[in-house]
């Protein structure tokens, strides 16, 4: 009796073992079936938000679970848009060259004016019957309003939103090639406050210069292709000793001085000439050895050029980077042109395009707000 007692012990025993060996093995088996698409939602989420848009893009292919989570996550920076400025009436029509999409917004306010300089969302703007200068933002209906100012053939910019303490404007005209009169103001102002400045080198202006705010300088190039700087700070102008960026012959023909773009970024300063016959030409400005390198890439970076305002963009969707948008649109306002230095050629194909058709106070390139539908 008592064998037979320990006889059926050892067999609950061994199928207790057995059960549990079986249970492991289950547990083993699930373990190496499961891969990196099996994380739980919120862990992936946490992840793929960490990571940069290059990586991003990486791991979005991973499987189609990853790639759904990765889009989700995906922090795109927004591109500018080109607002229009009508001939007739008060509506605004605003493109957006990722959705390829147009807005259009009512702006009576504007009637009467014409377009200066964009950034940071805020319009700077000239009436030239009252001479009168003013900010405006044209998604918050915010207006600014500064004092009366004759501009005739100078170019105007400004280093900062209004809003901000530290914007402060700058213009400059030659009165002969080797003399400027440069004007600043800020808001709250009563008056502009202008000084004649001595060139070392001659220096021609018109509406046709490139101006942008850069590193606490405003740099200017002129029609000759010599760059001017000044410092609102210390109040000093100079013109570099720079010889300007050299081209192909066929770039000095007709509208040679329309064609020629100028941004910043992240403090360097870049320079885009065109041709009607040619694929354009960008330099970047090397401040070590003062002079100007030809760029046959752009590293990711989007540049937007238009003739009062250029701006720079990183981190846009992959068919917009390393490329150059124009305030050009074709198709019935379906697409921009652009210049690919991937594959180096312009899209649509053959857009090359002379710029001395264009009136340059026709649009610019503006930062839109995050949620337009506000």
């Amino acid at each position: 009796m008592l064998g037979k007692r320990r006889k059926k012990l050892k067999l609950l025993s061994d199928t207790i073992t057995n059960n549990g060996k079986a249970v492991v093995e289950v547990k083993s088996e699930n373990l190496e079936l499961q891969s990196w698409a099996d994380l739980p939602a919120e862990l992936l989420e946490l992840v793929l938000s960490r990571l940069v848009l290059a990586d991003n893009i990486r791991a979005s292919s991973v499987c189609k679970r990853w790639h759904s989570v990765a889009r989700a996550v995906r922090v795109v920076n927004q591109s500018p848009w080109l607002m229009y400025f009508p001939r007739f009436g008060n509506c605004y029509e605003f493109y957006d060259p990722v959705l390829r999409k147009t807005h259009s917004l009512e702006l009576p306010e504007l009637n009467g004016s014409r377009v200066c300089y964009t950034k940071d969302s805020w319009l700077l703007l000239y009436r030239p019957r009252t001479h009168r200068v003013f900010f405006f933002n044209p998604f918050t209906r915010e207006l600014i309003k500064l004092p009366r100012f004759e501009m005739t053939y100078q170019i105007v910019a400004f280093s900062c939103a209004p809003t901000s303490p530290g914007c402060v404007l700058f213009t400059v005209k030659h009165v002969s090639p080797t003399v400027v009169a440069i004007s600043t103001c800020y808001p709250g102002a009563t008056e502009w406050t202008t000084v004649n400045y001595q060139n070392r080198l001659p220096f021609v202006s018109s509406i046709w210069n490139k101006l942008v705010f850069c590193n606490g300088l405003f740099y200017c190039l002129s029609l000759t292709g010599w760059l001017g700087v000044f410092d609102p700070v210390e109040c000093t102008w100079s013109v570099l000793a720079v010889p300007p960026p050299k081209c192909p012959e066929n770039f000095f023909a007709k509208n040679w001085w329309k064609g020629k773009f100028m941004t910043e970024h992240e403090g360097d300063i870049i320079v885009i000439y065109t041709c009607c016959s040619e694929n354009p030409i960008i330099f970047k400005l090397d401040k070590t050895l003062m002079k100007w390198e030809e760029m046959t890439t752009l590293d990711g970076v989007t540049l937007f050029a238009s003739f009062l305002s250029s701006h720079s963009r990183t981190d846009l969707i992959g068919v917009m980077r390393n490329s150059v948008y124009f305030s050009k649109v074709r198709f019935y306002g379906k697409r921009c042109i652009s210049f690919s230095l991937d594959e180096y050629r312009y899209y649509p194909r053959k857009q090359c395009h002379d710029w001395g058709e264009q009136d340059p106070f026709e649009n610019i390139w503006i930062e839109p707000p995050k949620d337009f539908s506000a």
